[in-house]
């Protein structure tokens, strides 16, 4: 007996000791196949990237992950205390291990298997072991995976701080929505940061790791609430809440509120967009997406409401003159006319306006279903408004609603203000355009509008329509000029000019009236957009200088040196006309627009500053009496300060006597130049004061004429106005700076000869060595313009009785030079003749 049970004991021991090497081999095969646990010392997760407008205003977020780092020392104790009961209550006195999880894990798997279930069950595993998975496992369930969560959870708790386990666990987890980590969770389902969190919020998000889709606050809000529930009985048993807390905190409903993505800023999905390809180009797809760059823009949300509302009003203005193009679709009613309006989805990015359906219509006035709004879940909300579309108040409409209109038809409206359930008819037009504000002392872009909507179309015609300036190019010909031994009182002919093309053909440019002028100083000439001096002026300083100039200024990369491109035949953009007219208002001083100030990495450091002046000075920490710092503007020097100020001074006559006299309204000193091009495909308008420079295009996407009575005068500049008087609102006129050294001098308008005692005149302003002569010198005269000139204005006897503005109708077709070895001509005033 003895024996016997001595050799029991002994094949025992022998099995145990078996059992044993083979359990230990087992565990150091699987042990050599574990990952580097250490690599959590270098981790970085994936984080969302955030920009910001100048104030701080968050316009958008862009992550596949969309996840926010938090240091574990700024997580509310709240949540933590949530997710440590429903998670591991004994997170802080285990070693890696929940001894009861896993004791509670194996009845399970025997209850499943005994139940004929052989899948492994979940569960059982401390957040330690979460760790380990979620960082260096995958989520495959075999028992080898889950020996091998155990033994790096030993490892992990002896190398690392609970609180560091915690940290990496707190931002790692998936919590449904596309959240990872607990503070994009907070945002992402109730808009709030973490500390704003109350219990009932805190339990429902530590209620998610156990799977998200199991507890969706919307398609399963029954379980969800459960589960929460659970969670907050929990933190009771763990004493991190009173019972009290607890069922107040388990009457209220989920609240959940999912954030959306994208530009949160509506007014500025263009200008959000852009910077999204700005960094991509700067720092790659992985930096964008995951490396959690923090980037302040220069958008003035205030200016950017103010340019996207004066671009709607302007193109929604000339859109009605073409009339009521009909509904935006036609629906069945059915029985309830809320859900098939509501399957129509609306421009998100006007909100001024709403869908509505016809739903009873009888001669000028219709009753009408305005579009539900959709409630947090996507589902479409019970309630139905009605309201009347009133005739009488859609004034753009000539025919009564009646002819225009049917049953079932969806239309956009708008509430008429001051007359509660009226409402007016909208139409999103055809026509587009852009508007870009801009500082014109750093470039930044403080307001850019892209387009009518970025809902309907996100092609972003600031930065990407190429279109053809016109007549806006010409101030870069004249500051060519006026840089190059020209004056502003310089006189060049205005006449019939012919020029040979390479291939033979004859090129006639016209001025915008059909008519020719005579003699014309480069100030008239501007101020009226007279084309044919403008080619004239071109061809005598040579369109290579004029192309050297446009592409120092930016508006052209490489610019063709034919004559034809002096009236802004070529293709440039929004923004780089906006910047070259910025360039003119900071004394010549080379401008490149920017979207972004600064870039900072996740760790806070700054990674890219756009301005790169030097600041002598700025390093030191502490005042010992030194000066202030100097601020070096390093620059590059594209225009002589004096051409600057001469050009803009020039650029004033175009608003107070010339083609963009609408800008008068604003009463303050403004330059800026209009632009129509051939057969009015495109009209322009770009101005600035000293504070801000802003460019306005409009023009069909698909170029075509927008009517001949459309220009840049008399489309865009009412856009720009607009525009201005709600930025510049409340601030004091400021005068255009004078570089010292300049001289002032009145001058003939007509003549660009001095004035004389008792003639009108203009206050001109000449660089050294240069002023106004006695004797008016014309450049550009031609033998068969000669007579003419000599005929129609030349017969006058007293200086100064004007002859500029009297239509001259000289033939000519010549190259545009005088034969007698000289292109000039001389006026001499006292005698009235010229020689």
């Amino acid at each position: 007996m003895f024996r016997l049970l001595g050799w029991l004991f002994g094949f025992g021991m022998f099995a145990a000791l078996a059992a044993v090497g083979v359990a230990a081999a087992y565990l150091t095969t699987v042990a050599a196949q574990l990952p580097d646990y250490t690599v959590l010392k270098d981790y970085q997760p994936p984080v969302t990237t955030r920009v910001h407008a100048a104030d701080g205003t968050l316009l958008g977020e862009f992550a596949r992950e969309r996840r926010l780092f938090q240091p574990i020392e700024t997580v509310p104790p709240l949540l933590v205390q949530a997710f440590l009961s429903a998670e591991d209550k004994d997170f802080y006195q285990h070693g890696g291990i929940a001894f009861d999880g896993v004791v509670r894990a194996l009845r399970d798997n025997v209850m499943a298997r005994l139940e004929g279930n052989t899948a492994i069950q979940g569960g059982g595993s401390s957040i330690t072991q979460q760790v380990a998975k979620n960082f260096l496992l995958t989520s495959e369930q075999t028992w080898d995976r889950k020996i091998q969560e155990a033994l790096l959870a030993i490892r992990i708790e002896s190398t690392f701080s609970k609180d560091r386990i915690l940290e990496l666990y707190v931002n790692e987890i998936f919590l449904g929505l596309n959240s990872y980590g607990v503070a994009a969770a907070a945002l992402n389902y109730f808009d709030k940061a973490l500390y704003e969190l109350t219990l009932a919020e805190a339990a429902y998000l530590a209620a998610l790791p156990k799977g998200p889709n199991n507890y969706h606050p919307f398609r399963r809000t029954e379980a969800a609430i459960e589960r929460r529930n659970w969670v907050i009985d929990r933190m009771v048993e763990n004493g991190y809440a009173t019972p009290e807390e607890a069922e107040a905190a388990k009457a209220e409903p989920l609240n959940v509120l999912p954030r959306a993505g994208g530009s949160q800023l509506y007014s500025a999905e263009y200008f959000t967009e852009e910077v999204r390809r700005e960094l991509l180009k700067m720092h790659g797809e992985d930096q964008l997406y995951g490396g959690g760059l923090s980037v302040r823009t220069t958008l003035e949300p205030q200016l950017q409401e103010y340019a996207r509302k004066a671009l709607m009003n302007g193109l929604v203005a000339y859109d009605r003159t073409k009339g009521f193009r009909g509904p935006v679709a036609s629906v069945e009613l059915g029985d309830d006319w809320g859900e098939a309006v509501a399957a129509i989805e609306p421009l998100s990015d006007v909100p001024e306006w709403q869908l509505a359906v016809v739903l009873e219509i009888g001669g000028n006035e219709a009753r009408i279903g305005l579009r539900p709004s959709r409630q947090a879940g996507g589902s479409i909300s019970p309630e139905r408004t009605e309201g009347t579309l009133s005739g009488p108040e859609i004034k753009w409409v000539s025919r009564a609603l009646g002819e225009v209109l049917k049953v079932g038809d969806v239309v956009y409206v708008s509430p008429v203000a001051g007359k509660s359930g009226i409402y007016t008819l909208e139409q999103v037009p055809e026509i587009e355009g852009a508007l870009v504000a801009m500082d014109p002392r750093t470039g930044r872009v403080l307001a850019m509008v892209g387009g009518f909507s970025y809902a309907m179309s996100e092609f972003n015609r600031a930065t990407q329509a190429l279109r053809q300036p016109g007549s806006s190019f010409k101030p870069i010909v004249y500051a060519a000029a006026l840089d190059n031994g020209y004056t502003p009182a310089s006189v060049v002919l205005d006449a019939p000019v012919e020029i040979r093309n390479p291939d033979g053909s004859i090129w006639r440019p016209e001025n915008y009236s059909q008519e020719f002028y005579g003699p014309q100083t480069l100030r008239r000439g501007i101020e009226r957009s007279r084309n044919v001096m403008t080619v004239r002026l071109a061809k005598d300083i040579g369109m290579p200088l004029v192309a050297e100039y446009a592409k120092l200024f930016g508006i052209y990369d490489s610019m063709q040196p034919v004559l034809a491109m002096a009236l802004g035949a070529g293709e440039t953009t929004d923004m780089r006309m906006t910047a070259a007219y910025a360039t003119i208002a900071n004394g010549g001083r080379k401008i490149v627009p920017t979207l972004i100030d600064r870039i900072q990495d996740r760790y806070g450091d700054t990674v890219y500053r756009h301005d790169q002046r030097i600041c002598q000075g700025c390093e030191a920490t502490a005042w010992n009496g030194q000066a202030e710092p100097t601020i070096i503007d390093n620059r590059e020097q594209v225009l002589d300060p004096m051409t600057a100020y001469q050009i803009t001074s020039m650029m004033e006559g175009v608003v107070q006597r010339g083609t963009g006299t609408a800008a008068k309204v604003l009463n303050r000193p403004v330059a800026g130049k209009t632009g129509t091009t051939n057969d009015y495909k495109d009209a322009w308008f770009v101005g600035f004061t000293p504070e801000l420079v802003v460019g306005v295009y409009v023009g069909y996407d698909q170029p075509r004429s927008m009517g001949s009575s459309v220009t840049g005068g008399t489309f865009a500049v009412p856009i720009f106005t607009e525009f201005m008087q709600n930025a510049l609102a409340g601030k004091p006129p400021t005068p255009f700076n004078v570089p010292s050294g300049m001289t002032t001098a009145w001058i003939s308008p007509d003549t660009g000869v001095q004035a004389m005692e008792g003639q009108s005149g203009i206050l001109e302003a000449f660089k050294p060595g240069t002023g106004p002569n006695l004797m008016t010198s014309v450049i550009g005269v031609d033998v068969n313009a000669w007579d003419a000139i000599q005929r129609q204005q030349m017969m006058q006897q007293q200086y100064g009785a004007g002859f500029m503005d009297q239509p001259f109708g000289g033939g000519g077709s010549g190259d545009g030079r005088f034969t007698g070895g000289s292109d000039v001509r001389t006026f001499d005033p006292n005698t009235g003749t010229w020689r």
